[in-house]
């Protein structure tokens, strides 16, 4: 049985990524947060060890999303 966990992110951009979804194959903003957290932890696990650019990079696209502040 897969256990989860909670990630609170700001109810503003809750209410934005619900109005992206629509009409799309994601049915929550839990789907469409566990796609993108998987591609990029498989894209950098194919890859090897996160460099300190890619890091600041997820960071920034993170931020950009606001995700993080």
């Amino acid at each position: 049985m897969t256990e989860y966990t909670t990630v609170s992110i700001p109810k503003d951009l809750a209410d934005r990524v619900e109005e992206t979804i629509e009409g799309t194959s994601f049915s929550s903003t839990s789907d469409l947060v566990r796609f993108l957290l998987r591609s990029i932890v498989i894209q950098h696990q194919r890859r090897g060890e996160l460099t300190e650019a890619e890091f600041e990079e997820i960071t920034e696209q993170l931020r950009d999303l606001g995700y993080l502040e």
